[in-house]
């Protein structure tokens, strides 16, 4: 099992030496990959009455395949997203983003992909909140062809490509998809394309039920659920030892990787963050 990291992004602001400065340690410490996940843009409260969401206006995010651009050239780890928002972005410009991340740090780059839930990020993006879904299931397999052929021609309900490709074309011929999945309907739809999904359970019924589904929803597709990879979350919660002792959990459940989640533990500052995993690296790596 592989054991990264979820990048703090609502917590370190902006400053481009505080990236550098986790990264680099993380990877010293041990860790083998980076999670960081996606908003293009935040909602203002003010603006929306009733506003509900875990994020706004006022939160940071760095846009991931671009501060992917800047991890490629100060680390070796492996770089995932966790999640690109993928319905409300243009499928050619992701393949075109991903296959140049993929290149710049040779073949390290996992794309994880899934819905999302903010209608008005949507909206400023010009895409259809209520058809994402179906979206999302065009997208995919376009993504592979860009990934993989030299010259494209598709047309379906959402996409259409006439005789065009991306040059260079990435390292990985394809890069693998991960799916964010927390529904049914999002559990089959791993099962059926994804290379890996991404719950967001403990350990035990929740995640054992979602996990037969993707596994029925793939053996229906013809392909086998062992070859599916898994990446679970674990945050801070109670501390290293309980992340040790999760981590642990997950290991015995067979999942592939897991990234441990330092944000919302009341650290104010890169040191503590990274004091924080260095006290699980000791316990958990090695």
């Amino acid at each position: 099992m592989r054991i990264g990291v979820t990048f703090p992004q609502t917590e370190l602001g902006g400053d481009p030496e505080r990236v550098r400065t986790y990264a680099t340690t993380v990877e010293e410490l041990g860790y083998t990959h980076i999670v960081a996940y996606d908003h293009v843009l935040g909602a203002d409260p003010t603006v929306h009455a009733g506003w509900s969401g875990p994020y706004d206006v006022d939160t940071t995010f760095h846009e991931p395949l671009v501060l992917f651009g800047f991890l490629a050239a100060i680390t070796s780890l492996e770089l995932v997203t966790g999640i690109v928002i993928l319905p409300q972005r243009p499928t050619a410009l992701v393949a075109k983003q991903a296959a140049e991340v993929d290149l710049l740090c040779n073949g390290r780059l996992r794309l994880g992909v899934g819905l999302g839930w903010n209608a008005v990020e949507y909206e400023a993006l010009g895409q259809d909140f209520s058809t994402r879904g179906q979206r999302l299931e065009e997208q995919v397999p376009l993504l592979r062809r860009l990934w993989t052929e030299h010259s494209v021609t598709y047309k379906g309900s959402f996409e259409q490509v006439t005789g065009a490709g991306i040059a260079p074309l990435p390292v990985q011929r394809p890069i693998p998809v991960w799916f964010g999945a927390s529904s049914p309907p999002a559990f089959r739809r791993a099962g059926r394309l994804a290379d890996g999904w991404l719950p967001m359970f403990r350990p035990g019924p929740r995640f054992d039920e979602a996990r037969s589904i993707v596994d029925e929803a793939a053996r229906q597709a013809g392909r086998d659920p062992a070859s599916i990879g898994i990446e679970t979350r674990v945050p801070w919660g109670n501390g290293a030892s309980e992340v040790a002792e999760q981590i642990a959990a997950w290991r015995e459940a067979g999942v592939s990787h897991v990234s441990i989640n330092t944000m919302g533990a009341g650290f104010g500052s890169v040191s503590q963050h990274l004091d924080a995993l260095e006290e699980v690296a000791g316990l958990a790596l090695g």
